[in-house]
Protein backbone atom coordinates (compact mmCIF):
# COMPACT_ATOMS: atom_id res chain seq x y z
CA UNK A 1 0.00 0.00 0.00
CA UNK A 2 1.85 3.09 -1.43
CA UNK A 3 1.71 6.13 1.30
CA UNK A 4 -0.29 8.35 -0.57
CA UNK A 5 -3.11 5.93 -0.48
CA UNK A 6 -2.76 5.48 2.88
CA UNK A 7 -2.98 9.44 3.58
CA UNK A 8 -6.06 9.36 1.20
CA UNK A 9 -7.79 6.81 3.20
CA UNK A 10 -6.85 7.87 6.90
CA UNK A 11 -7.48 11.64 6.00
CA UNK A 12 -11.45 10.59 4.94
CA UNK A 13 -11.33 8.56 8.54
CA UNK A 14 -9.67 10.95 10.47
CA UNK A 15 -13.10 12.08 11.89
CA UNK A 16 -13.90 8.53 12.81
CA UNK A 17 -10.82 8.23 14.81
CA UNK A 18 -11.08 10.60 17.38
CA UNK A 19 -9.19 8.94 20.66
CA UNK A 20 -8.86 10.21 24.30
CA UNK A 21 -5.59 9.71 25.92
CA UNK A 22 -4.74 8.55 29.26
CA UNK A 23 -1.35 8.74 30.18
CA UNK A 24 -0.34 5.98 32.69
CA UNK A 25 3.43 5.12 33.45
CA UNK A 26 6.79 6.78 32.81
CA UNK A 27 9.03 3.78 33.81
CA UNK A 28 12.74 4.05 34.55
CA UNK A 29 13.87 0.18 34.72
CA UNK A 30 16.94 -1.71 35.28
CA UNK A 31 17.45 -5.22 35.79
CA UNK A 32 15.33 -7.75 36.26
CA UNK A 33 11.35 -6.00 36.08
CA UNK A 34 7.94 -6.47 35.41
CA UNK A 35 4.79 -4.69 34.97
CA UNK A 36 1.21 -6.60 34.67
CA UNK A 37 -1.52 -5.35 32.70
CA UNK A 38 -5.00 -6.79 32.98
CA UNK A 39 -6.81 -6.92 29.92
CA UNK A 40 -8.86 -3.65 29.16
CA UNK A 41 -12.62 -2.58 29.14
CA UNK A 42 -13.57 -2.65 25.75
CA UNK A 43 -13.30 0.95 24.20
CA UNK A 44 -9.60 0.91 25.28
CA UNK A 45 -6.40 0.42 23.78
CA UNK A 46 -3.11 -0.20 25.16
CA UNK A 47 0.09 1.79 23.86
CA UNK A 48 3.85 1.37 24.86
CA UNK A 49 6.89 3.38 23.97
CA UNK A 50 10.28 2.53 24.01
CA UNK A 51 12.31 5.34 24.82
CA UNK A 52 15.57 3.50 25.65
CA UNK A 53 16.90 0.24 25.66
CA UNK A 54 14.62 -2.76 25.18
CA UNK A 55 12.06 -4.83 26.80
CA UNK A 56 10.06 -8.02 26.39
CA UNK A 57 6.20 -8.36 26.19
CA UNK A 58 4.59 -11.76 27.43
CA UNK A 59 1.09 -12.14 26.20
CA UNK A 60 -0.75 -15.30 27.27
CA UNK A 61 -0.83 -17.76 24.77
CA UNK A 62 1.47 -16.24 22.64
CA UNK A 63 5.36 -16.04 21.62
CA UNK A 64 7.57 -13.59 23.62
CA UNK A 65 8.32 -10.32 21.92
CA UNK A 66 11.05 -8.14 22.20
CA UNK A 67 11.11 -4.52 21.76
CA UNK A 68 13.79 -2.24 21.49
CA UNK A 69 14.23 2.09 21.66
CA UNK A 70 12.28 3.56 18.65
CA UNK A 71 9.73 0.65 19.19
CA UNK A 72 5.58 1.45 19.57
CA UNK A 73 3.62 -1.06 20.93
CA UNK A 74 0.10 -0.67 20.12
CA UNK A 75 -2.70 -3.32 21.51
CA UNK A 76 -5.92 -2.03 19.93
CA UNK A 77 -7.94 -4.53 21.61
CA UNK A 78 -6.71 -4.24 24.94
CA UNK A 79 -5.54 -7.26 25.34
CA UNK A 80 -3.65 -8.78 28.66
CA UNK A 81 0.23 -8.65 28.74
CA UNK A 82 3.30 -8.72 30.61
CA UNK A 83 5.81 -6.11 30.07
CA UNK A 84 9.51 -6.89 31.65
CA UNK A 85 13.07 -6.98 31.40
CA UNK A 86 15.29 -10.26 30.49
CA UNK A 87 13.98 -11.98 34.04
CA UNK A 88 16.41 -15.09 35.27
CA UNK A 89 15.62 -17.89 37.29
CA UNK A 90 15.99 -17.49 40.78
CA UNK A 91 17.00 -13.99 40.15
CA UNK A 92 15.28 -10.99 42.24
CA UNK A 93 13.59 -8.21 41.13
CA UNK A 94 15.10 -4.47 42.41
CA UNK A 95 13.09 -2.50 44.44
CA UNK A 96 10.49 -0.10 42.36
CA UNK A 97 9.63 3.33 43.79
CA UNK A 98 6.75 5.00 42.54
CA UNK A 99 6.04 8.38 42.58
CA UNK A 100 3.17 10.39 40.89
CA UNK A 101 3.36 13.81 39.57
CA UNK A 102 0.10 15.50 38.05
CA UNK A 103 -1.64 12.32 38.02
CA UNK A 104 0.88 10.20 36.11
CA UNK A 105 3.10 7.16 38.03
CA UNK A 106 6.88 7.31 37.93
CA UNK A 107 8.39 3.76 38.36
CA UNK A 108 11.78 3.92 38.92
CA UNK A 109 14.05 0.63 39.75
CA UNK A 110 16.09 1.61 43.03
CA UNK A 111 19.76 0.49 43.17
CA UNK A 112 20.29 -0.23 39.87
CA UNK A 113 21.45 1.49 36.64
CA UNK A 114 18.51 2.39 34.29
CA UNK A 115 18.70 0.42 30.96
CA UNK A 116 15.01 0.85 29.98
CA UNK A 117 12.74 3.97 29.57
CA UNK A 118 9.00 3.75 28.33
CA UNK A 119 6.04 5.50 27.84
CA UNK A 120 3.37 3.89 28.78
CA UNK A 121 -0.96 4.42 28.92
CA UNK A 122 -4.44 3.97 26.78
CA UNK A 123 -6.33 5.22 23.94
CA UNK A 124 -10.57 5.66 24.52
CA UNK A 125 -11.70 5.42 21.08
CA UNK A 126 -14.53 7.97 21.10
CA UNK A 127 -17.28 6.87 18.60
CA UNK A 128 -18.97 3.35 17.95
CA UNK A 129 -17.91 3.69 14.10
CA UNK A 130 -14.45 2.77 14.63
CA UNK A 131 -15.51 -0.24 15.91
CA UNK A 132 -15.46 -2.19 12.89
CA UNK A 133 -11.96 -0.67 11.82
CA UNK A 134 -10.56 -1.17 15.21
CA UNK A 135 -11.66 -5.15 15.07
CA UNK A 136 -9.67 -5.24 11.71
CA UNK A 137 -6.67 -4.55 13.23
CA UNK A 138 -4.74 -7.50 14.78
CA UNK A 139 -4.00 -8.41 18.32
CA UNK A 140 -0.57 -6.58 18.15
CA UNK A 141 0.91 -3.55 15.91
CA UNK A 142 4.29 -2.92 16.43
CA UNK A 143 5.50 0.58 14.64
CA UNK A 144 9.28 0.74 14.44
CA UNK A 145 10.61 4.47 14.21
CA UNK A 146 14.19 3.81 14.44
CA UNK A 147 14.22 7.03 12.26
CA UNK A 148 15.27 9.78 15.42
CA UNK A 149 12.84 12.51 13.82
CA UNK A 150 9.84 10.46 13.72
CA UNK A 151 10.29 9.02 17.24
CA UNK A 152 11.25 12.85 18.30
CA UNK A 153 7.45 13.95 17.21
CA UNK A 154 6.12 11.14 19.26
CA UNK A 155 7.56 12.01 22.15
CA UNK A 156 6.64 15.42 21.25
CA UNK A 157 3.10 15.09 20.77
CA UNK A 158 3.13 12.98 24.33
CA UNK A 159 4.71 15.80 25.89
CA UNK A 160 2.39 18.11 24.71
CA UNK A 161 -0.62 16.15 25.82
CA UNK A 162 0.58 16.06 29.03
CA UNK A 163 0.84 19.41 29.20
CA UNK A 164 -2.32 20.46 27.86
CA UNK A 165 -4.00 18.04 30.93
CA UNK A 166 -1.94 19.64 33.45
CA UNK A 167 -2.67 22.89 32.36
CA UNK A 168 -6.20 23.05 32.40
CA UNK A 169 -6.19 25.81 30.07
CA UNK A 170 -9.87 26.22 28.33
CA UNK A 171 -10.01 24.04 25.22
CA UNK A 172 -7.28 21.76 26.70
CA UNK A 173 -9.04 18.34 26.47
CA UNK A 174 -10.61 19.35 22.98
CA UNK A 175 -6.70 19.91 22.42
CA UNK A 176 -5.26 16.57 23.90
CA UNK A 177 -7.81 14.10 22.11
CA UNK A 178 -6.47 15.91 18.60
CA UNK A 179 -3.34 15.25 19.29
CA UNK A 180 -3.87 11.55 20.62
CA UNK A 181 -5.79 10.99 17.76
CA UNK A 182 -2.84 12.44 15.79
CA UNK A 183 -0.32 10.02 17.60
CA UNK A 184 -3.07 6.82 16.75
CA UNK A 185 -3.44 7.85 13.06
CA UNK A 186 0.57 8.09 12.62
CA UNK A 187 0.80 4.59 14.14
CA UNK A 188 -1.65 3.51 11.44
CA UNK A 189 -0.20 4.97 8.83
CA UNK A 190 3.03 3.07 9.88
CA UNK A 191 1.10 -0.05 10.38
CA UNK A 192 -0.06 0.47 6.38
CA UNK A 193 2.70 1.43 4.90
CA UNK A 194 4.37 -1.21 6.29
CA UNK A 195 2.56 -4.16 6.30
CA UNK A 196 -0.17 -4.21 3.98
CA UNK A 197 -3.39 -5.89 4.47
CA UNK A 198 -3.95 -7.93 1.20
CA UNK A 199 -7.72 -8.60 2.28
CA UNK A 200 -10.55 -7.14 4.18
CA UNK A 201 -11.71 -3.96 5.30
CA UNK A 202 -8.06 -2.45 5.94
CA UNK A 203 -7.37 -3.54 2.41
CA UNK A 204 -10.62 -1.55 0.95
CA UNK A 205 -9.03 1.38 2.64
CA UNK A 206 -5.71 1.02 0.61
CA UNK A 207 -7.61 2.54 -2.74
CA UNK A 208 -9.30 5.50 -3.54
CA UNK A 209 -12.30 3.85 -4.89
CA UNK A 210 -13.06 1.58 -2.35
CA UNK A 211 -11.65 3.56 0.84
CA UNK A 212 -14.39 6.40 -0.41
CA UNK A 213 -17.02 4.20 -0.63
CA UNK A 214 -16.24 2.32 2.32
CA UNK A 215 -15.82 5.44 4.81
CA UNK A 216 -19.07 6.79 3.75
CA UNK A 217 -20.59 3.70 4.76
CA UNK A 218 -18.75 4.00 8.14
CA UNK A 219 -20.28 7.64 8.69
CA UNK A 220 -23.47 6.59 8.06
CA UNK A 221 -24.78 2.79 7.92
CA UNK A 222 -27.93 3.57 8.60
CA UNK A 223 -28.59 5.50 5.18
CA UNK A 224 -30.04 3.47 2.64
CA UNK A 225 -27.23 3.25 0.00
CA UNK A 226 -27.54 2.62 -3.69
CA UNK A 227 -25.15 1.47 -5.75
CA UNK A 228 -25.28 4.40 -7.68
CA UNK A 229 -24.59 6.68 -4.28
CA UNK A 230 -21.69 4.81 -3.54
CA UNK A 231 -20.25 5.49 -6.89
CA UNK A 232 -20.62 8.55 -7.37
CA UNK A 233 -19.09 9.00 -3.61
CA UNK A 234 -16.39 7.08 -5.53
CA UNK A 235 -15.86 8.94 -8.30
CA UNK A 236 -16.30 5.49 -10.54
CA UNK A 237 -18.55 3.85 -12.45
CA UNK A 238 -21.01 1.37 -10.81
CA UNK A 239 -19.43 -1.67 -12.81
CA UNK A 240 -15.53 -0.36 -12.13
CA UNK A 241 -16.65 -0.58 -7.81
CA UNK A 242 -18.30 -3.99 -7.91
CA UNK A 243 -14.98 -5.29 -9.74
CA UNK A 244 -12.66 -3.39 -7.11
CA UNK A 245 -14.94 -4.75 -3.82
CA UNK A 246 -15.30 -8.12 -5.40
CA UNK A 247 -11.45 -8.12 -6.69
CA UNK A 248 -10.14 -7.14 -2.68
CA UNK A 249 -12.63 -8.64 -0.39
CA UNK A 250 -14.82 -10.65 -2.51
CA UNK A 251 -17.89 -9.46 -2.00
CA UNK A 252 -20.32 -6.84 -3.58
CA UNK A 253 -20.44 -3.23 -2.33
CA UNK A 254 -24.45 -3.32 -0.78
CA UNK A 255 -23.19 -6.89 0.90
CA UNK A 256 -20.44 -5.60 2.21
CA UNK A 257 -23.02 -2.96 3.61
CA UNK A 258 -25.04 -5.67 5.04
CA UNK A 259 -22.08 -7.07 7.16
CA UNK A 260 -20.99 -3.77 7.87
CA UNK A 261 -24.27 -3.19 9.81
CA UNK A 262 -24.38 -6.26 11.71
CA UNK A 263 -21.14 -6.31 12.65
CA UNK A 264 -21.82 -2.87 14.52
CA UNK A 265 -25.01 -4.03 15.67
CA UNK A 266 -23.08 -6.80 17.15
CA UNK A 267 -20.55 -4.79 18.72
CA UNK A 268 -23.51 -2.73 20.34
CA UNK A 269 -24.74 -5.56 21.82
CA UNK A 270 -21.90 -7.11 23.17
CA UNK A 271 -20.67 -3.66 24.89
CA UNK A 272 -23.71 -1.92 25.43
CA UNK A 273 -27.36 -1.84 27.46
CA UNK A 274 -28.49 -0.37 24.20
CA UNK A 275 -32.24 -1.45 23.59
CA UNK A 276 -32.31 -3.59 20.68
CA UNK A 277 -34.79 -1.62 19.13
CA UNK A 278 -32.64 1.74 19.31
CA UNK A 279 -29.60 -0.71 17.66
CA UNK A 280 -31.20 -1.70 15.22
CA UNK A 281 -32.69 2.02 13.91
CA UNK A 282 -28.52 3.28 14.28
CA UNK A 283 -27.56 1.01 12.08
CA UNK A 284 -29.63 1.03 9.31
CA UNK A 285 -32.82 -1.80 10.48
CA UNK A 286 -36.53 -0.35 9.53
CA UNK A 287 -37.24 -2.56 12.61
CA UNK A 288 -36.27 -5.08 15.89
CA UNK A 289 -38.06 -7.77 13.61
CA UNK A 290 -35.90 -6.60 10.90
CA UNK A 291 -32.59 -6.80 12.56
CA UNK A 292 -33.32 -9.99 14.17
CA UNK A 293 -34.11 -11.77 11.51
CA UNK A 294 -30.66 -10.28 9.39
CA UNK A 295 -28.71 -11.32 12.83
CA UNK A 296 -30.34 -14.91 13.20
CA UNK A 297 -29.28 -15.51 9.35
CA UNK A 298 -25.71 -14.28 9.75
CA UNK A 299 -25.04 -15.62 13.19
CA UNK A 300 -27.34 -18.27 13.77
CA UNK A 301 -28.27 -16.67 16.81
CA UNK A 302 -31.00 -14.02 17.94
CA UNK A 303 -29.68 -10.79 19.15
CA UNK A 304 -31.45 -11.21 22.46
CA UNK A 305 -29.82 -14.67 23.05
CA UNK A 306 -26.69 -13.54 21.61
CA UNK A 307 -26.31 -10.58 24.50
CA UNK A 308 -27.21 -13.16 27.37
CA UNK A 309 -24.64 -15.43 25.69
CA UNK A 310 -22.34 -12.50 26.08
CA UNK A 311 -22.84 -11.36 29.57
CA UNK A 312 -22.65 -14.95 30.56
CA UNK A 313 -19.21 -16.11 29.34
CA UNK A 314 -17.99 -12.32 30.30
CA UNK A 315 -18.81 -13.42 33.80
CA UNK A 316 -16.09 -15.94 34.87
CA UNK A 317 -13.46 -14.27 33.09
CA UNK A 318 -13.88 -11.32 34.95
CA UNK A 319 -13.75 -12.99 38.45
CA UNK A 320 -10.48 -14.56 37.57
CA UNK A 321 -8.95 -11.39 36.35
CA UNK A 322 -10.21 -9.94 39.83
CA UNK A 323 -9.07 -12.90 41.68
CA UNK A 324 -5.39 -12.24 39.74
CA UNK A 325 -5.66 -8.38 40.92
CA UNK A 326 -6.04 -9.70 44.33
CA UNK A 327 -3.38 -11.72 44.11
CA UNK A 328 -1.00 -9.34 42.68
CA UNK A 329 -2.13 -6.50 45.47
CA UNK A 330 -1.29 -9.27 48.20
CA UNK A 331 2.14 -9.68 46.95
CA UNK A 332 2.21 -5.51 46.20
CA UNK A 333 1.33 -5.44 50.14
CA UNK A 334 3.83 -7.44 50.95
CA UNK A 335 6.70 -5.71 49.13
CA UNK A 336 5.52 -2.75 50.72
CA UNK A 337 6.17 -3.73 53.97
CA UNK A 338 10.04 -5.53 52.97
CA UNK A 339 10.45 -2.90 51.39
CA UNK A 340 10.59 -4.00 48.13
CA UNK A 341 8.27 -0.91 46.53
CA UNK A 342 9.33 2.03 48.22
CA UNK A 343 6.49 5.32 46.78
CA UNK A 344 8.69 8.11 46.92
CA UNK A 345 7.24 11.51 48.27
CA UNK A 346 4.93 12.95 46.02
CA UNK A 347 6.62 15.92 44.22
CA UNK A 348 4.50 18.86 42.76
CA UNK A 349 5.17 19.99 39.34
CA UNK A 350 3.43 22.36 37.21
CA UNK A 351 4.95 20.84 33.70
CA UNK A 352 4.95 17.36 32.84
CA UNK A 353 8.80 16.15 31.27
CA UNK A 354 8.51 13.14 29.44
CA UNK A 355 11.92 10.99 28.78
CA UNK A 356 14.57 12.72 26.66
CA UNK A 357 14.40 10.65 23.38
CA UNK A 358 18.05 11.71 22.90
CA UNK A 359 18.94 7.94 23.15
CA UNK A 360 16.62 6.83 20.97
CA UNK A 361 17.83 4.71 17.88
Amino acid sequence: MTKSRVDDALSSLAPLLRVRPELQDICRFGEDWESWHDAAQPGWAYFHIVVHGECLIDRPGHATMRLKAGDILLLPHGSAHLTRGRIGVGHASPPIAIEYRNGVRRKTSMGVAVTTELICGRLHFEQASEGLLIAALPEVVVVSTENRLVMDRFCALMQWIREEIDGASPGALAIATDLASAIFILMLRQYLVNDPPVDGLLALLGERATAQAVVAMLRDPSHEWTLDELAARAATSRATLVRSFDRIARVAPLTFLTELRLAFARRRLATTGDPIAQIAADVGYQSEAALSRAFHRRFGVRPGKFRIDVMSSRAPGQAALDQSAQTRQRRDQAQNRSGRHLPLMRTPSPVWSAPSCSNTR
